[in-house]
């Protein structure tokens, strides 16, 4: 079975873990012994977030007087290298040596008229207090928006249109290699025109919920999970009353609303990936991969009403 794993920005920087590489390694190790064991039996591809990482980066070449700040899409392409050789190593240390591993910098292209680019919404970096989100607002131009009790930046996050290393993403899961590749959603880019050769890159972060159920549908993927840091997706969540789905029809669970910061990208990815292709969609806890691989954990989207619940 091809599984195309999504992995949460949890996965590496929980809201509450200082920002060190100390930390993103071990969380990065946490991840890779969960993913290894599927490794002998099915086609891996694996997909991460960034938001955390590329706020970090942000700041911190912000930080450099007189020097230009790079922009977005430059802070991605680096964020695509640190996280995807931090899982790359803990997987090649876990998996035999003759599995292969590799990373690949991915470029996806997205629409320069995305009404996203007017309406910033996706969250990155650290949360702050409203005094020193304000600061920063005034500071250096930067949007912001609550996120719970405390306040975050956001950027645009436009959908992804079409992933340009397709063709080297297929070749290596051909030849059996865990393939690293559209971390952080991929580094966004656009075309001057629509007979263009050039490409440029643009100040955005693509949601990577929605890139991995693009780059699933390309490479044919069984299996889109969505790896998260609860245990599946809950109908009237943060209430007394609130239940898990076990499994849910995509035509059912498009029915309900669920938060845009959260769980709300997670649905339409997974509700796009099986109305599409008519493949299983999932999400739930990293803990419970195996589980959710097998369908007896998390929350399982499918294309029948055959036990959906």
């Amino acid at each position: 079975m091809r599984i195309v794993i999504a992995l949460g920005g949890n996965a590496l920087l929980r809201r509450s873990d200082p920002m060190t590489t100390t930390v993103q390694r071990g969380n990065a190790r946490i991840a890779a012994e969960a993913i290894a064991p599927l490794a002998a039996e099915h086609s891996l591809v694996v997909v991460h977030g960034n938001g955390p990482q590329v706020g970090l980066l942000s700041l911190q070449a912000a930080a450099y007087q007189g020097a230009e700040p790079y922009p977005l899409d430059v802070l991605d392409a680096g964020t695509q290298g640190m996280i995807g050789y931090l899982l790359q190593q803990e997987l090649r240390s876990l998996l035999p040596p003759e599995h292969q591993v590799a990373t690949l910098l991915t470029m996806i292209t997205v629409d320069p008229d995305d009404p996203a680019f007017a309406d910033p919404a996706k969250f990155v970096g650290p949360v702050y207090d409203w005094a020193v989100a304000d600061a920063l607002r005034v500071a250096k131009g930067w949007e912001f928006r609550r996120d719970g009790d405390s306040w975050r930046r956001v950027v645009p996050s436009p959908e992804p249109r079409q992933i340009l290393e397709i063709l080297p993403i297929r070749w290596l899961l051909d030849r059996g290699a865990v393939v690293i590749c559209a971390g952080g959603g991929g580094i966004p880019t656009t075309r001057p025109s629509e007979d263009s050769g050039t490409l440029l890159g643009v100040e955005a972060v693509i949601d990577k919920d929605l890139a991995g159920e693009l780059l699933a549908e390309e490479v044919r993927a069984d299996l889109f999970l969505m790896a998260t840091d609860v245990d599946g997706v809950y109908l009237r969540w943060g209430t007394p009353d609130r239940t898990r789905l076990s499994r849910v029809t995509a035509r059912d669970l498009a029915a309900h609303a669920f938060a845009a910061g959260s769980m709300g990208p997670k649905v339409e990815a997974a509700v796009r990936f099986v109305t599409r292709t008519g493949g299983r969609a999932a999400i739930g806890s990293l803990g419970d991969i195996t589980g959710i691989v097998a369908g007896t954990a998390g929350t399982s989207v499918v294309g029948r009403k055959d036990g959906a619940g």
